[in-house]
């Protein structure tokens, strides 16, 4: 069995029915498994807009296992950023279809139990519905990410916890607390969504064509190979050598076993890494700042290329709480800013909006 299959093409649930066939999977799920699939949905957004995992590759991992694998149940679990609706996510992404063509539960997870577990001195707390399962299947969307460079197999795993939870995690520094997460969640398999991901902004907009997709069983390899498909470099993802220390899996190397599918359909997209967050983050004092309030602060301000002022940074995070401070605040957690917009999270527009008339 190879480490990593790659595949070529457009039509996602051909390209998933091809992946896990070539795989061999039925072999590998336990029979009358409770089956949990963990898509990303970050937003309420459509796939096509470069953030969200295509339904049909969902719908075609449901089918096979109906199919092939004798099944006790099938749960598609996720849950939004902060700020965002589940339910809605659902809905735009074409998700609540499956449940009445399948009978497939979907669930919210912030509306999940949670559990409390600790790892390499970070005390967690995950939604149970993950940690019940028997069989969990990791779709996440390979695209980029203001904060953490790049967003894939490991990254994805922080839509397993609490909004509570991911707070937490800001406060504490993104990396450490998601590697941790990574040695208690360990998904059976990955398969990802490389059809149209947003190279540079985790919340989408900036979409590029690529129509690959990749499965595997070891994260980190996967996630150390992705990352040079997005023109990262892995060892500056901190999270993904901290897992890789940890012992959660193993770095790509020349003695990797990848095969690749549909190569007569291979796209040559170059990606090379966009300079604008870098450029972006000089107008931002960031301390401890959500995704969710972070990236639309970044979305806002790329609508300003052009109109940016000469001085000047937006206050951003947790790290303000309580705190008065003389200039422009973007969330609740700013609210002791002289000039203020709150929110948990405010829109991108909003966010425009208030700078326009502010800054």
């Amino acid at each position: 069995m190879a480490d990593i299959y790659l595949i070529h093409g457009s039509d996602c649930s051909e390209l998933t029915d091809k992946l896990l066939y070539e795989a061999d999977i039925k072999s590998r799920v336990p029979h009358n498994a409770k089956v949990v699939i963990k898509p990303n949905l970050v937003t309420p957004t459509k796939p096509e807009h470069g953030a969200t995992t295509h339904v049909g590759i969902v719908e075609s991992i449901v089918r096979y296992l109906k199919e092939h694998c004798q099944v006790a149940s099938i749960t598609i679990a996720e849950g939004a950023w902060i700020g965002a609706d589940t339910a809605e996510a659902f809905t735009v992404c074409g998700y609540d279809e499956l449940v009445t063509k399948y009978g497939v539960i979907l669930l919210d997870t912030k509306k999940d139990k949670e559990v409390k577990a600790s790892a390499h001195g970070v005390d967690l707390s995950v939604c149970n519905v993950f940690l019940e399962s028997d069989y969990f299947i990791n779709v996440p969307v390979l695209k980029g990410h203001s904060q953490t460079k790049m967003t894939c197999c490991l990254k994805n795993l922080k839509g397993c916890i609490p909004d509570s939870e991911k707070s937490r995690y800001h406060q504490t520094g993104l990396h450490k607390p998601i590697a941790a997460l990574t040695t208690i969640l360990k998904p059976d398999l990955h398969v990802i969504d490389s059809i149209c991901g947003d190279p540079t902004f985790e919340e989408g907009g900036n979409p590029v064509t690529t129509n690959r997709m990749l499965l595997g069983f070891d994260a980190v390899m996967l996630d150390s190979y992705c990352a040079g498909l997005i023109d990262v470099n892995y060892l500056e993802v901190k999270h993904l050598c901290l897992a890789k220390e940890w012992g959660v899996g193993r770095f790509v190397t020349d003695t990797s076993e990848i095969v690749e599918l549909g190569v007569e359909h291979k796209t040559d997209v170059k990606i090379v890494r966009s300079e604008l967050v870098s450029y972006l983050e000089e107008f931002i004092d960031d301390d401890n700042a959500c995704s969710a309030c972070y990236t639309g602060l970044i979305s806002a301000l790329r609508e300003m290329i052009g109109d940016m002022p000469a001085e000047g940074e937006i206050k951003v995070g947790q790290g303000y709480k309580g705190k008065e401070i003389d200039g422009i605040g973007v969330g609740n957690c700013t609210a002791g800013c002289t000039r203020h917009l709150p929110g948990c999270s405010p829109s991108s527009e909003d966010i425009l909006e208030f700078l326009r008339k502010s800054w």
